[in-house]
C-alpha cells in the first residue's frame, strides 16, 4: 500500500514570489504546483525528504513520515518577513516555506 502526500501553494495576503513551484520528493522533481492550486501525489511508506524549488529560490529540506494508507499534507508560500525575504538573495534556501498542515 501507499501514503499520500499534497502540497498546497497558498498565501495569505501579498506574496512576492508567486510563481509555479517544483515539487522535489526524495531528490527528484515529481511534478509542480501554481499558485492556489495543490499537487497530490502516492508515496511509498517510511521515511521521505520535500523541497519545493523556483529558479534559484527553495525550501529547505524537510524530512517527514508516512504511514500505509497516511495522509502528509504541506503548505508552501514565497511570503516572508522582511529580515528573512533579503537574506533569502544571499541564502537562497530561505526564500520559499513548507509548512505541515
Amino acid at each position: 500500500m501507499s501514503g499520500t502526500l499534497t502540497v498546497a501553494h497558498k498565501a495569505f495576503g501579498a506574496e512576492v514570489r508567486r510563481g509555479t513551484y517544483d515539487v522535489v520528493l526524495d531528490g527528484r522533481q515529481v511534478g509542480s504546483v501554481e499558485m492556489n492550486d495543490t499537487f497530490e501525489t502516492e508515496v511509498e511508506p517510511g521515511r521521505h525528504t520535500l523541497q519545493v524549488r523556483s529558479g534559484r529560490s527553495s525550501s529547505r529540506t524537510v524530512t517527514f513520515d508516512v504511514a500505509d494508507r497516511g495522509l502528509v499534507a504541506y503548505r508552501c508560500t514565497g511570503k516572508s518577513i522582511l529580515p528573512i525575504f533579503l537574506a533569502s538573495f544571499i541564502v537562497p534556501s530561505l526564500a520559499l516555506n513548507l509548512h505541515r498542515e
